[in-house]
Formats: structure tokens, C-alpha cells, sequence
């Protein structure tokens, strides 16, 4: 990884023992193909679902497309943080049910891509979601495998797929349990119940709470507030957080000491402290 950042995504290939016959493709003919829109703002990246007519539930096309805008992302140099969010009000409905119906499989490989495309990477660098309207199924699945969730008031979460014996198969089971608790998700797991943004705040599920129709304009500030950073010890500390969930505290502790070492050698650490011997950023002011 280029400019002396560690921990490069990750992306294992799928393994055609492991599609089932049930999970080969069908004969599902999509009604679009342009189904995101991509765009950039200096290092920010902004990717949204520009499925409006079914509130930009994802087909297996929307989720390869997905999958490979935030590969793009992640490899551009250029770019330090992206932003996901959806078209006219919606974030994402999940799955697309109806394409479902028309004869879209997606197969739920042991290893390799989920079925909502990107969940089962893990980025160099940080994804916030942007939500308004329904982050609902798959939705919360994507919103859970962003890094961070700005939502406005009026946004709701939930596990919709509950009523429709649609599983969980993008982590939604693992991610939300360790962001919001174990009890607080089987509630949300079990039920299906819609959660309002206000609530969804108390509960660590979203980090951010804007006004109605101004997530996208929050989420990107944001973004660019990181982006700003010093990203070699930025990205590093976010890589040790993510990979300390599979790992015992002791060697959470080695990981953690390697990647700071890494970060030192990188001149970075020395470059903030002389900034600071020089007067910048005292009393929690922000630097230029």
C-alpha cells in the first residue's frame, strides 16, 4: 500500500466448490444497468444507489457494481474517505425482492463476495454512511459495514427481512451485536422493528444525527473532517480497532504496538509532534 499505509483490503476470491446448485444464477434479466452514480470531491468519494423505483434495493448487478466502485476506491490514492448513500430519499430497502422473484440468485459463498456486494471487504480506509428514509435489511447490513452512520432525523433502520424469511447473510448478525450490544440487537434481529434515528443514536447505531435532507451534506463534511487527518496513523489505528474482535486482548496488545511502530517509522508522529512544539493545535484547536 502506498504512503506507508498497512493493512490493504481484503478480498477473497469465490470458491466455486462452494456455490450450492440452489445458488446458480437464474434467468433474471435486469431493467437497468447503470445502477450507482459515483463521484468525487478532492480525496472524498461519494457512491450512491441510484435504484429510486424500488428505493435502491440492490439486484446481484447493483451489488458486483458496489463491490467494485469501493475496490476502485480503496486502490485510488487520490481518494482518503468515500461516502455511501442513495438516490431521492432512500438509502437502501435491502435485497431487491422483486428481482428475487424474476429470477435473480446470488449465491452465499463461505468465502468471496456477499450477497449485497462490498460487506464482506475490509477497506485501508473509512466509509461513512449517509442515511435518509429506510436503511432496512440489507440496508442495515451496508450501513452496518460502513465505519460510521450520519443519519437525519426522519431516517429509520431495521431488519425488515424478518416478515419475508429473508436471511442475514452480509454480517448483520455479527456487526450489529458488537455495535450496539448483544441485547439491543437480538431485539432488533428478532423483531424486525423499525428504529427512528433518534433512537438509533442512543443505541451507538448511528454516530450522527442531521436534519431531514441534510445527511449526504453532514456525511461528506465529515468525511473531508477525516480526510484532513494525518491517514498513515489514521488508517492504522481503524485497522488495529477492526482486527483486535478476532484476536485475545494480549494479542490485540502485539498488534497494536507493530502498527504503532509502523506509524512512527513513517515520519508522520514526528512531523505532528514538531507541529505541536511549534504551537499548533493547542487547546483542541483544530489545525489548518
Amino acid at each position: 500500500m502506498s504512503n506507508g499505509v498497512v493493512g490493504p483490503c481484503e478480498n477473497a476470491p469465490v470458491s466455486p466448490q462452494h456455490r450450492a446448485p440452489e445458488d446458480a444464477p437464474g434467468s433474471y434479466a435486469p431493467y437497468r444497468a447503470d445502477t450507482l452514480l459515483v463521484e468525487h470531491d478532492g480525496p472524498v468519494t461519494v457512491v450512491t444507489i441510484n435504484r429510486p423505483e424500488r428505493r435502491n434495493a440492490v439486484d446481484s448487478v447493483c451489488a458486483d457494481q458496489l463491490r467494485e466502485a469501493f475496490l476502485a476506491f480503496d486502490s485510488d490514492d487520490a481518494r482518503s474517505v468515500a461516502v455511501l448513500t442513495g438516490t431521492q430519499g432512500s438509502f437502501c430497502a435491502g435485497a431487491d425482492l422483486k428481482a428475487v422473484a424474476e429470477g435473480d440468485r446470488r449465491p452465499i459463498p463461505d468465502h468471496g463476495p456477499g450477497p449485497m456486494g462490498p460487506t464482506r471487504l475490509t477497506l485501508s480506509k473509512p466509509v461513512i454512511a449517509a442515511v435518509e428514509g429506510y436503511a432496512v435489511a440489507g440496508g442495515i447490513e451496508l450501513s452496518l459495514w460502513c465505519d460510521l452512520r450520519v443519519a437525519a432525523e426522519d431516517a429509520i433502520f431495521g431488519v425488515f427481512c424478518r416478515r419475508f424469511g429473508v436471511p442475514l447473510c452480509d454480517l448483520g448478525t455479527v456487526r450489529l451485536p458488537r455495535i450496539v450490544g448483544h441485547g439491543r440487537a437480538m431485539d432488533l434481529i428478532l423483531t424486525g422493528r423499525a428504529v427512528a434515528a433518534p433512537e438509533a443514536l442512543t443505541m451507538g447505531l448511528a454516530n450522527r444525527v442531521v436534519p431531514p435532507g441534510e445527511a449526504l451534506s453532514a456525511a461528506v463534511g465529515l468525511a473531508h473532517q477525516l480526510a484532513a487527518l494525518p491517514q498513515v496513523c489514521l488508517r492504522s489505528d481503524r485497522m488495529s480497532a477492526l482486527e483486535q474482535w478476532g484476536l485475545t486482548e494480549e494479542d490485540a496488545a502485539l498488534g497494536e504496538a507493530r502498527r504503532g511502530r509502523e506509524v512512527v517509522r513513517s515520519g508522520e508522529t514526528l512531523e505532528g509532534a514538531t507541529r505541536f512544539a511549534g504551537g499548533a493545535g493547542r487547546g483542541g484547536t483544530a489545525l489548518d
